[in-house]
């Protein structure tokens, strides 16, 4: 009700006016949000949300807080984006796309982007240039890794800004996690995995489900890649392999990887 003061165990809420934008992307973070019906009016009861094309069609650039998914490709973008920043006291990277340039990025493998677009777009050229993640165009406040995101996290992040406390990511990689829910190694199962150099925090999601990390949460802290791709090596993966993953969301581009150990 209007005027009702929100409270969580007798602290009051602070609600701020959301909003969700999306660039180069699927849409997937934010199908995430939607996904989640049994806490769906529990979650947005703690944020007002004034923008959010995938579930309303009114509009409202009066927000606080933006959460922007997907990766930068276009001039257009450019522009958009920094009004957004302009906009918003708090910018919040959502999803591997936001905060690495995600699956989009492998484009950037290719040294000729007009030969990658004819070979996509043929005679319908569009307008896409080198991929690159938010914070490559603007200061962002927080980052929210994954593909897609974990609405739980989601959840538990929005909790916090509500309740004014401070946020803290996982410094320890995934392996962590899968050992807390007695997985098996998916090396054992021929399987190949990031998760011993990935950031943690989704709950080992991929290798509870029995198949390896592909690295979408981005490198963990103090990563020791060359053990990592030793370990690799070790259970016949291949080159191609190896660097498939370690390539594939963009979040270990700034780690350096030993050449002499892949081979």
């Amino acid at each position: 009700m209007d005027g009702e003061v929100r409270t969580y165990l007798g602290v009051p809420l602070y609600r701020p006016k959301v909003a969700f934008f999306e660039f180069t992307s699927c849409e997937g973070c934010q199908l995430q949000i939607l996904n989640n019906e049994v806490n769906l009016l529990d979650f947005f009861s703690l944020i007002e949300v004034v923008n959010f094309r995938e579930v309303m069609t009114e509009r409202s650039d009066d927000y606080e807080i933006a959460f922007v998914e997907g990766s930068i490709t276009t001039d257009n973008e450019i522009k958009r984006l920094k009004r957004i920043r302009r906009q918003a006291k708090m910018l919040i990277a959502f999803g591997s796309c936001a905060c690495f340039g995600g699956v989009n990025q492998l484009k950037n493998r290719f040294r000729d982007l007009d030969y990658v677009k004819r070979e996509v777009y043929g005679e319908h050229p569009v307008e896409s240039k080198k991929v690159r993640a938010i914070d490559e165009i603007v200061d962002v406040d927080l980052r929210i890794y994954g593909c897609p995101v974990r609405k739980e996290e989601v959840e538990k992040i929005v909790l916090h800004i509500a309740l004014g406390k401070s946020l803290t990511v996982p410094k320890y990689p995934v392996c962590v996690e899968c050992k807390a829910n007695e997985n098996i190694c998916l090396f054992d199962l021929g399987e190949p995995c990031l998760g011993p150099i990935t950031r943690a925090g989704c709950n080992a999601w991929c290798p509870t489900n029995r198949a390896g990390c592909w690295g979408c949460r981005g490198p963990a802290e103090d990563v020791n890649m060359e053990e990592m791709l030793r370990i690799m090596k070790g259970h016949g993966f291949s080159e191609e392999t190896i660097m498939d993953r370690l390539e594939c969301f963009g979040g270990f581009s700034p780690v350096k990887i030993p050449e002499e150990s892949i081979r």
